[in-house]
C-alpha cells in the first residue's frame, strides 16, 4: 500500500533528526540512517553529520568556517555511522577538529573542520552574483523529477526520482536527465529547505553542508553529454571542501553557482559559490570525484 505523502514540516523534521547525533561519550557519536535510502550513504549526509559531531566539541561562541573531507569507502545507509572526534587545537581564536566516520570498524570518511570566534577585519567580495531568474519563476525540480519518472519502468531509479526530499531545488538550466547533450560546464540552482528550520546557526551550516554535495559532479559531466540516470557513467565523490564566509539561513533561498574547469584521468573537478538573494557570497565549495564511463 502506498504511504501518504509527508508534509514539508515532516520532511524537514526528518532532516533535522538525521543531523541530530546520539552522544556515546568521549567525543563519540552515532549518526542515524537515512530513511528510504538508495543503499549508499549520500556524501552530503556524511559531511553534515561529521560537522555536527565536531561542533559538539567546541565552545558555543566558535563557528565553523571551513571543512575538508575525504571519502574513503562507500557507506551503507542500512547501517548507522560512528563518528569519533579528535581535539587537535583550542587556541585563542580558532579550534581545529578531526573526525573519522566509520561503519563496521572501517573508516568511510575523514574530515577536518576549523572553528573561529567571530572577529572584525577587512572585508571585500570579488564574485558578483549572476543575473538569473528568481526561484518563483522556476518549476521545482521535484515536480520535474516526478513528471520525468512517470514513464520510467518500476525500479530503484524510479523510486529515487519520485522520493520526497527536504530540500527544494529549482534549477535554472535543464538537468542532464531532462535534456541530454553536450553543454558548457556551468549550472545555477536555487535551494532552501521545504519548511522553516530552528533559529540555531549550526543547523543551518549543517544543512548547507548537506546540500553542497548535490550539484558538482553533474556539472562536470555536462560537456560530455553523459547521464547518471542512463547508466552511462559511474561517479563517486573523492574529496570535498567547504568554506563558510558569512551568516545565512538555509530555509531562505540561496543560489548555488557551479562550474567545472577540468576533467580527465577518470576524475572531474567542480567549484561552487553560494549566494543569498541580496547577493552576499556566504559559502564556497570545491570537490573532486571519480568519473568512469560505462561501456555496454
Amino acid at each position: 500500500m502506498a504511504t501518504a505523502p509527508l508534509t514539508p514540516e515532516q520532511l524537514v523534521a526528518e532532516l533535522t533528526l538525521l543531523l541530530d547525533l546520539e552522544p556515546r561519550g568521549g567525543d563519540r557519536f552515532i549518526g542515524r540512517q537515512q530513511l528510504d535510502g538508495t543503499g549508499r550513504v549520500f556524501g552530503g549526509q556524511a559531511i553534515a553529520q561529521a560537522l555536527v559531531a565536531a561542533r559538539r566539541s567546541v565552545p558555543l561562541d566558535r563557528h565553523a568556517h571551513s571543512l575538508h573531507a575525504y571519502f574513503l569507502r562507500p557507506g551503507s545507509d542500512a547501517l548507522p555511522i560512528e563518528f569519533r572526534v579528535k581535539r587537535d587545537l583550542d587556541g585563542r581564536s580558532f579550534s581545529n577538529r578531526r573526525v573519522v566516520a566509520s561503519q563496521k570498524g572501517e573508516p568511510i570518511l575523514n574530515l577536518i573542520v576549523s572553528f573561529q570566534e567571530p572577529q572584525e577585519g577587512p572585508q571585500h567580495q570579488l564574485p558578483t552574483m549572476p543575473d538569473v531568474p528568481p526561484p518563483e519563476e522556476l518549476e521545482p525540480d521535484a515536480v520535474l523529477r516526478r513528471r520525468f519518472a512517470e514513464d520510467m519502468p518500476p525500479g530503484p531509479l524510479r523510486d529515487l526520482m519520485m522520493r520526497q526530499r527536504p530540500i527544494d531545488i529549482r534549477s535554472v538550466e535543464p538537468r542532464n536527465w531532462q535534456s541530454p547533450g553536450k553543454r558548457a560546464p556551468v549550472a545555477h540552482c536555487w535551494f532552501r529547505t521545504v519548511s522553516s528550520l530552528p533559529d540555531h546557526p549550526p543547523i543551518h551550516r549543517a544543512v548547507l553542508a548537506y546540500a553542497s554535495d548535490f550539484q558538482l559532479l553533474s556539472t562536470a559531466i555536462q560537456p560530455h553529454g553523459l547521464s547518471f540516470h542512463k547508466g552511462e557513467i559511474k561517479a563517486a565523490s573523492l574529496d570535498h571542501a567547504l568554506w563558510f564566509h558569512g551568516p545565512f539561513r538555509a530555509d531562505d533561498w540561496l543560489l548555488y553557482v557551479t562550474d567545472s574547469p577540468w576533467s580527465g584521468l577518470a576524475r572531474g573537478f567542480g567549484r561552487g559559490q553560494i549566494f543569498t538573494r541580496d547577493g552576499r557570497l556566504v559559502a564556497s565549495v570545491a570537490q573532486e570525484g571519480m568519473l568512469r564511463t560505462i561501456t555496454f
